[in-house]
């Protein structure tokens, strides 16, 4: 049945009205949703959050800088705030097979200068975070997806609906079938992470990226190891650059010593890369066998383990902010700093901001107009200054990993020690991630080696970790427009890549019996990374909101 169809035959939906509606239980919707209790306690807020529990799908590194915090919840230490280890050194490295440079301190650039900052999990801070908002009278549903917006007659947005639960796998109202809610607030926070669902579609309705260059994106893979305590540095901050990547493949990894004598780790890998024998997860697991990195595994064990796609565009990519009845805010605008490999402290003060023009406007009497006070405050903040002077840094690396980080040198380095907060030169980019990749026919494959099993690891045990779960008979959250493309085009083109930049083992591509390939989706591994949304060459893979629940349950990433 359509969506029509069900609401034909069961509806109308249930509906309870607010203040405000806020989807996304991760920084930028909890801030959002503290802040406007601290300004008017007496306005009506929800959160709606599609995981299990709060920080159930937060996925970060994470090294926080706390200045935005420090302006939400200025007691933040002495109300328990899990910001429990400060960064005690930092070290840059420039790895190459087998070998590495240790970057001299004075030449690390601003931007990956952590002093003053803290090794997070920022599962457990949004916890935190969302336990604060309670105390505060804000309702937190947990374990409800926002599936569709809802619009006025005029084409303002007056809030959101749930999805329906109790759905077969075709499409067909089971026993245990029950009717989505529509929830209508005089304004909508969409908060929900990087290439949100929804947002995407405000975007596209609202053309909200009119005149911007086009969003850029990365994925991180990361693990959590437990590690002997003779190996453990709490605070210890390293970053990498240089190998597995390739000289045109953006990319770097990261590894923090967390207390406990536990090991955040991970690579990011821009997906504007080229090659579509490229596969970021085994990429991560070559990464780990440099000797710079084992050093710090050896004798360890592995224990979580999760990815996530990353904005990366920066202040030449943000939409628009806020349209008729909502606005966005953290990384569903796209405020993550690439430079610095930071979206929580922007997510927080995104969150903030768009909070205050909120409540200035519902205190005045309006509602589901476009609050206008929110970019505007967004352009005199500290945040819009941090993003425009990192404007540019991934327009460089475009240019070839040598460019990009000379010139972040450069930028990040040398300017403003000659006193220039800001270059004073914008670098534009023109072409979506998704237009790179080459034919498969005009690369060399890439032969990835087979795990062991103690270092390095496969797709299915590592999804094991992530604790991901969906009820299986339900409808695929992950859609195609054109069920022929798959392999038409991509396996006929480009040796079908969805196989690889999939870090789940959602896709694969399988011969019938009589020799036809087809394409397999096994959505219940999807561990809602939102890279085949991104990365798919014919932008033929929709992905969708599954039930409400459904998905990781990260647990200390």
């Amino acid at each position: 049945m359509t969506p029509e169809q069900i609401l034909e035959r069961f509806g109308p939906r249930e509906s309870m009205e607010y203040d405000v509606v806020v989807v996304g239980a991760g920084p930028a919707g909890l801030s959002a949703a503290i802040r406007l209790k601290q300004i008017d306690p007496a306005l009506s807020v929800v959160v709606l959050e599609k995981g299990s529990e709060p920080g159930a799908h937060i996925l970060s590194g994470a090294v926080i800088d706390a200045r935005a915090l420090d302006e939400l919840l200025p007691d933040w230490k002495e109300s328990g705030a899990p910001l429990n280890q400060p960064v005690t050194g930092d070290e840059v490295l420039i790895l190459s097979p087998g070998r590495h440079r240790r970057m001299p301190q004075w030449l690390v650039p601003d931007c990956l200068d952590n002093h003053g900052n803290y090794v997070i999990s920022l599962g457990a801070l949004t916890k935190w975070l969302a336990e604060q908002a309670e105390a505060l009278g804000v309702e937190i549903f947990a374990g409800f997806a926002a599936a569709e917006v809802l619009y006025s007659d005029d084409g303002k947005v007056r809030g959101v609906a749930t999805g329906n639960v109790g759905l077969g796998r075709d499409g067909e109202p089971t026993a245990n079938f029950q009717l989505g809610m529509e929830l209508l607030g005089k304004y909508t926070v969409f908060a929900e992470g990087a290439r949100g669902h929804l947002g995407r579609r405000l975007i596209a309705r609202y053309r909200l990226d009119a005149g911007r260059d086009p969003q850029t994106y990365a994925i991180g893979v990361k693990e959590l190891w437990e590690v002997p305590a003779e190996r453990a540095r709490p605070g210890l901050v390293v970053h990498t650059a240089g190998w597995p990547m390739d000289e045109h493949t953006y990319g770097g990894g990261f590894l923090y010593h967390l207390e406990g004598n536990q090991v955040t780790l991970g690579l990011v890998v821009g997906l504007d890369y080229q090659n579509p024998w490229l596969s970021p997860f085994e990429e991560m697991q070559r990464w780990k066998t440099h000797p710079a990195i084992r050093a710090h595994l050896d004798g360890g064990k592995r224990v979580g383990y999760g990815a996530r796609a990353i904005t990366a565009g920066g202040l030449l990519s943000l939409p628009r902010l806020a349209f008729p009845g909502g606005v966005l805010v953290g990384c569903d605008a796209g405020m993550l700093n690439a430079a610095r490999i930071k979206g929580s402290h922007s997510a927080i003060k995104s969150g903030m901001l768009a909070a205050t023009a909120i409540a200035d406007a519902v205190k005045s009497g309006r509602s589901h107009d476009e609050l206008g006070a929110y970019p505007a405050a967004f352009e005199k903040s500290w945040l819009y200054d941090e993003l425009r002077a990192s404007r540019n840094f991934k327009q460089w690396f475009k240019k070839g990993n040598t460019v990009g980080t000379v010139m972040t040198g450069v930028e990040q380095w040398l300017l403003p020690r000659l006193g220039l907060k800001s270059p004073p030169w914008t670098i534009h980019r023109h072409a979506p991630d998704h237009v790179r990749l080459h034919a498969a026919g005009q690369v060399e494959p890439i032969r990835y080696p087979k795990p062991d099993g103690v270092l390095t690891f496969d797709r299915l045990s590592s999804v094991f970790l992530s604790n991901t779960n969906h009820e299986e008979n339900q409808p695929a959250h992950l859609t195609l427009k054109d069920a022929s493309i798959p392999v038409a085009i991509n396996l006929a083109q480009y040796a079908g890549p969805e196989a690889r930049y999939c870090p789940a083992g959602v896709y694969e591509f399988v011969q019938n019996e009589n020799g036809a390939e087809r394409l397999v989706i096994n959505a219940q591994n999807c561990v809602h990374c939102k890279t085949c949304d991104i990365k798919d060459p014919t932008q033929n893979i929709v992905w969708v909101a599954p039930e409400g629940s459904g998905g990781p349950n990260y647990a200390g990433m």
